[in-house]
């Protein structure tokens, strides 16, 4: 039987436990997953706005969530443990990405790819949304992508959860401790070092690290172009209600979204003021100075808004093309990598957990071909170019 140590417990590291142990007719393996904190209190999982979108540039990350969409709606079933039947609370209320008339051309060629690949998607002029959604500004606005279906938001710490009971209930061992080091043998990976100096013995090592990922990929002498960005969440209510709002990202690149009777809103800051690993503390001044006026004037009724709550958790940003990095590296035979994600990890947690478990299993993959966000792209230094980055 061989041994599986996964480094992170999170959403991520959960699913591919799930996807190693629920099928004990194959091969069995005996998994472990290391976790430092069960409270997962700076974990990207339970600190993400949680949502899912069909709207991509790039064919695999369309399938990614497409396939995402599918798992979550028969989430309920598929992971239950007993009588309890997991809910994340998913909705689909869909996108909508505004474009001025400067990327107005990018938004009409990323629709051309998302409908050739059934994405149900439709492009409307400033009328159209000004009659389907009364309380948008439309000011400014060329055209709007509204997704019809397969987009929405859930409950991303219920989902974490989820995945975590089952494996378990299939035999999954978590570990809580801090991770600290490998035992590399050659080209191999022999077991992963806590910080108690107890030693994991492994057969195969999977980092799950998330926005520390690339601290353990130095540990087998790999350089991994990931680093945590920190993104604020803003939460805010208004004194009107929004019929039929769905997630909505401005021409300013701030995004929102109802949660609950309140609504939620970030952004992504400029780049020179984005640095790496910094602390989790809210950007206060950002909502003020930039994030209420742009949102009032997109939206009218934003003008009576009162702030509510925030909080800041950590995108594992990979530097080099914002699109995940699965699989192997080829200096290392036994360390399999699921990183940079760049804020899309909760909704593609199922296609790549199902991925790297396949790629453990049975050398490659089985279901969807991942193999366009493997190492072999960094290697060659030839991104994958994704436009549609919240």
């Amino acid at each position: 039987m061989r041994r599986v140590v996964i480094i992170g417990g999170g959403a991520i590291g959960s699913a591919i436990a799930y996807f190693l142990s629920r099928d004990p007719a194959q091969e069995p393996f005996e998994v472990t997953v290391v976790e430092r904190d069960f409270s997962y209190s700076q974990a990207s999982s339970a600190l993400s706005a949680s949502s899912i979108r069909q709207q991509f540039s790039t064919a695999i990350n369309i399938e990614m969530s497409r396939y995402g969409i599918d798992f979550f709606r028969g989430l309920g079933q598929t992971l239950r443990v007993g009588d309890e039947v997991p809910d994340i609370g998913l909705v689909e209320p869909g996108y909508l990405y505004l474009a001025s008339a400067a990327g107005e051309g990018v938004l009409r060629e990323n629709h051309a790819l998302q409908k050739a690949h059934a994405v149900d998607v439709a492009l409307l002029a400033p009328a159209e949304l000004k009659a389907r959604f009364p309380w948008l500004g439309v000011e400014g606005v060329a055209l709007g992508s509204l997704g019809l279906s397969g987009e929405g938001w859930y409950d991303g710490y219920s989902l974490l959860q989820a995945f975590r009971r089952k494996a378990v209930s299939q035999g999954v061992r978590y570990v809580q401790a801090q991770a600290t080091g490998l035992q590399c043998e050659g080209r191999l990976v022999r077991g992963v070092v806590l910080a108690d100096g107890q030693a994991l013995p492994a057969d195969v090592v999977v980092n799950a690290a998330g926005a520390w990922a690339a601290t353990v990929a130095r540990w087998a002498g790999i350089e991994l172009p990931v680093r945590g960005r920190r993104r604020s969440v803003f939460s805010f209510s208004c004194p009107e209600a929004l019929p039929g709002c769905p997630l909505l990202i401005d021409t300013s690149g701030i995004w929102l979204r109802p949660e609950g009777r309140q609504f939620i809103c970030g952004f992504a800051p400029p780049e020179d003021q984005d640095p790496d690993d910094a602390p989790l503390e809210v950007e206060y001044e950002a909502f003020d100075s930039f994030i209420w006026p742009a949102l009032a004037e997109r939206v009218p009724a934003f003008e009576a808004i009162r702030m509510t709550g925030a909080w800041a958790g950590y995108y594992e940003m990979n530097l080099f093309d914002h699109n995940a990095i699965l699989g192997l590296h080829p200096d290392c035979d036994n360390l399999y990598f699921a990183n940079g994600f760049s804020g899309h990890g909760l909704q593609q947690c199922p296609a790549a957990g199902r991925g790297v478990a396949e790629l453990i299993r049975f050398g490659g993959y089985r279901s969807l071909d991942l193999s366009a966000v493997g190492f072999e792209r960094i290697l060659r230094n030839m991104p994958l170019l994704e436009r549609n980055v919240i």
